[in-house]
């Protein structure tokens, strides 16, 4: 008897155990589907730097001054001649209209208006090339050669689909003629091309097997990997956070201006936010040929311009290619709750470390090596449009 209320006694606790290591597994997966705490304004509106939700501008309209309160509303503007805004936003400037390059190839399908831009398409004969999701062009349509007959036309979007004759079959990029006994030749064998097809397709079923245990068993073992990651970080997070929260130090002011000197200046640059205290501006009489090397910038109203600018799930892959250490996005994921305090945070370190390294010392000043070091790893992330707006918001050419 004594030795069964043992037994019993210890089943009741194996299976307590096997309960609460399935929660601490299970517990991150469940807190990853809790909503963000960011998504506290109404759809179409934008939390400020302040937490004060204002509303977008709609498309075909910029923006002229945002809201600085609760229940205001921003003032928005129509884009003037030969630019657009083709979503909601709350830009200051409208970006410039496509002008399409008769040198180049291409011809006007529909003007530019306020909220979209300029269609252009090549001319016949020709096909669009992508460089990127926003760069593109005009190529000559393929002619196929002798020995090769067309599968698919030349189109607008697409180039033209050249395949080898009936007995020919490619080479590096030529085709020959069939000669000896190979896959592309089996007329030329000796065995009836009936039995090659079933041994060809035996090896085919076979690797196709092989590649579906292959692909579950990787995915299995991702899951492994991920369950037990998201475990151990849960348990360190619970470790090292502190009982006090620690507020960010950083709120840029709604009153600091963005002055950068350049060859020319930005579209429509006359139009500003108007601060809530008056500030004296005073302009330069006379610009320098060159970009300077330091930019009158506090780096705050940077780093959330490119916030707003980069999707969010591509910012930490923008960070690590920028430099900032693993250690440090770690720190900043763990130091604040919130995802956009934690890429200000990241952002930050790049900022800092770059000023130190180019022999700043000014303090919140940018550099505008670090600038030109954001576009090109942008657009080398294919993110090309938002490079094109702090271009135009800083009047890089």
């Amino acid at each position: 008897m004594e030795e069964t209320g043992h037994r019993g006694r210890w089943n009741k606790k194996s299976s307590v155990g096997t309960i609460l290591l399935l929660m601490y597994m299970f517990i991150p997966a469940l807190a990853l589907l809790q909503p963000s705490e960011e998504q506290i304004c109404p759809h179409g509106d934008y939390p400020t730097e302040k937490g004060i939700c204002c509303n977008k501008c709609s498309p075909g309209f910029k923006l002229v001054e945002k809201c600085h309160a609760t229940g205001q509303r921003s003032i928005c503007t129509p884009c003037p001649d030969g630019q657009f805004t083709d979503q909601m936003n709350f830009f200051p400037n409208c970006r410039r209209c496509t002008r399409c390059k008769t040198s180049k190839h291409e011809f006007e399908v529909s003007p530019c208006e306020r909220n979209k831009n300029t269609i252009c398409q090549c001319k016949e004969g020709y096909y669009k090339s992508h460089i990127d999701s926003e760069t593109y062009e005009c190529l000559k349509c393929t002619q196929c050669g002798p020995d090769e007959k067309e599968k698919q036309n030349c189109a607008p979007e697409k180039n033209t689909v050249c395949v080898c004759n009936e007995n020919y079959y490619r080479v590096n990029s030529k085709c020959v003629p069939c000669k000896n006994c190979t896959a592309e030749c089996d007329q030329h064998c000796s065995t009836p091309p009936g039995i090659i097809k079933v041994h060809n397709t035996g090896n085919e079923l076979l690797i196709k097997i092989i590649g579906v245990v292959a692909a579950v068993a990787l995915v299995l073992l991702v899951l492994v990997v991920l369950i037990t990651y998201m475990a151990t970080k849960w348990f360190t997070k619970k470790k090292l956070l502190k009982p006090t929260s620690q507020p960010s130090d950083v709120s840029p002011d709604s009153s600091e201006q963005v002055l950068i000197y350049s060859e020319e200046p930005f579209v429509n640059s006359n139009v500003k936010a108007i601060p809530q205290s008056p500030v004296s501006e005073q302009q330069p009489s006379n610009l320098p040929d060159c970009v300077p090397l330091e930019i009158n910038s506090e780096f705050p109203d940077l780093i959330y311009t490119v916030l707003d600018l980069v999707p969010v799930l591509q910012v930490k892959q923008l960070v690590r290619t920028l430099g900032v250490k693993d250690t440090d996005i770690e720190q900043a994921e763990m130091d604040h709750r919130s995802c956009r305090e934690a890429h200000y945070q990241m952002l930050r370190v790049w900022v800092e470390r770059g000023s130190r390294a180019g022999g700043g010392g000014r303090g919140r000043m940018l550099h505008s090596p670090l600038l030109q070091e954001l576009l090109d790893k942008l657009k080398d992330m294919h993110l090309g449009q938002a490079a094109e707006e702090l271009e135009t918001k800083y009047g890089i050419q």
